[in-house]
């Protein structure tokens, strides 16, 4: 062996397990091929998992390998785990090294290829990390399952939680705002069956919960958002335990939604349903005889049209399509009173602000906690460092964690601080959204446009023009409601 190429590998997991670390591996190689006369034609180092050959480095290796077909090569590494920790994959790529005439060596358990008896000690070496992975493998699984039995959530937080950990060092999940109000949103939406689930998933993407359309689907079928944690007991058979996170939702919202969404829902209509165009029929009355008007199609030439209509002799009928924008354009126009405004402004503080700045603090409470944690921690390592109790690897380890935990959670402190910093600015600016509080109109469903017609009917429609009013001067709504005034300036 006059040559070879050198590869060390280490895993994140493995360095904090057994020490591992590529600098350690490479001056190990290093001064063997110094002591036994061997040139070094390179240095490859991965940090990679070695479940399979799928990684940059090793196929940087087996291209300069594969370039070199006509001459003997070797390849040097520690132990043969740093090569591969699966059997099979082990065995197909020795096979494609040899076709590469190349030997791949490790130089703390040395094999002689040239003995027949050797592979049974290869056989050992390769089988040993792979039983290690699967034992590890189990232990973490049986680990997961009995932290659920308990009630504790260990995986990564779901959409609308963060994992904490507690000052006894039990991991759980809280729940993260805005996402964890806009799931309760969307369950509460989907429960009354008026709008396709496409519909209720765009308007909370537009909110602000940013999730794939199939993350949706899984959301609103994941029992864990009511307080439920599922638990695989083996084959298909699933276990279900109360969970000690707080729920989004209740038991009761979650089922109801799910018997919803696995029927044929009422909300999945085509786009012309005739009550969806049709919304003013029932409020506006034919001027001539003083009947209620009916909405139905005419057939044109190419397609059909509709129409309000009135059923007598009169034969006045109006376009659905005008009425409707004109209805729609005259009640943007519209907004809340001052005195309204202020009010809806106080009972918005009260049910959303209060609940954000409760939640906020209580996070801020936990951090704070955990910072005076890692401070008191690193104060008492200090002093038994100080008095010979702790090694210096250990205080240095133990130091550099604590400092990685302290920056991140200043870097979480931070950014709740902003959250509650930005409580009162936003509160400046919601009298703001009751300047255009009808300019959601458009995304409102069949059943609020009917609601809303009914509550603010149209008078005095001309069915030449499509213009109407709106009865503001005696009615109670004349307390509420009131004309922009940029509207009432261009009218003057």
């Amino acid at each position: 062996m006059e040559s070879a190429y050198l590869y060390v590998r280490v895993s994140t997991d493995e360095q904090k397990r057994k020490g591992y670390s590529l600098p350690e591996q490479e001056d190990r190689l290093l001064k063997y091929c110094q002591y036994n006369n061997i040139e070094v034609k390179g240095v490859f180092r991965e940090d990679y998992s070695a479940k399979n050959f799928n990684r940059p480095e090793w196929k940087k290796l087996m291209s300069v390998v594969k370039s070199k077909n006509k001459e003997e090569k070797n390849i040097l590494f520690i132990k043969w785990d740093r090569f591969s920790r699966n059997i099979e994959y082990a065995y197909e790529m020795i096979g494609i090294l040899r076709k590469n005439r190349t030997t791949a060596m490790a130089i703390d358990q040395p094999i002689d290829f040239s003995v027949p008896e050797s592979t049974v000690m290869l056989a050992v070496y390769l089988s040993v990390p792979e039983a290690e992975n699967s034992r590890r493998a189990m232990n973490v699984a049986n680990g997961i399952r009995r932290a659920k039995q308990m009630g504790r959530f260990p995986n990564k937080a779901l959409v609308g939680y963060i994992n904490l950990t507690t000052a006894d060092g039990k991991k759980i999940i809280w729940p993260k705002q805005p996402e964890a109000g806009i799931i309760k949103w969307v369950f509460h939406q989907l429960v009354k069956n008026v709008q396709r689930i496409e519909n209720v998933r765009k308007i909370a993407y537009e909110k602000g919960l940013k999730c794939s359309r199939s993350h949706f689907f899984r959301i609103i079928r994941n029992p864990t958002y009511c307080g439920l944690i599922q638990i695989r007991t083996g084959g298909h058979e699933v276990e279900t335990v109360r969970g000690i996170h707080d729920p989004l939702i209740s038991e009761a919202l979650f089922y109801e939604v799910q018997r919803i969404i696995k029927t044929k829902r009422k909300a999945n209509a085509k786009t012309n349903d005739p009550k969806e165009i049709f919304f003013l029929t029932g409020v506006l009355v034919c001027p001539v005889c003083n009947r209620k008007l009916r909405g139905s199609f005419s057939q044109g030439r190419t397609r059909k049209y509709p129409y309000y209509h009135c059923q007598g002799k009169c034969k006045t009928r109006i376009s659905a399509f005008l009425l409707n924008d004109s209805y729609r354009d005259n009640l943007q126009q519209l907004t809340l009173s001052k005195k309204t405004a202020e009010l809806f402004g106080v009972i918005l503080e009260d049910c959303n602000t209060h609940i954000l700045k409760a939640e906020y603090s209580q996070e801020r409470r936990i951090v704070t906690r955990k910072l005076n944690e890692q401070q008191l921690i690193l104060s008492q390592a200090r002093k038994l460092f100080v008095t010979s109790v702790l090694k210096v690897d250990d205080y240095t380890e133990l130091k550099r964690e604590c400092q990685a935990n302290f920056k991140y959670l200043q870097k979480e402190l931070c950014e709740i601080n902003i959250k509650l910093s930005s409580i009162d600015r936003q509160n400046r600016l919601e009298y703001e959204t009751f300047e255009n509080i009808f300019q959601v109109y458009s995304s409102l469903d069949t059943t609020d446009r009917r609601h809303l017609a009914n509550l603010v009917p149209p008078i005095d429609v001309d069915f030449k023009t499509g213009e109407l009013c709106f009865n503001l001067g005696t009615s109670v709504l004349s307390k509420i409601l009131s004309i922009k005034v940029e509207i009432l300036k261009q009218k003057i």
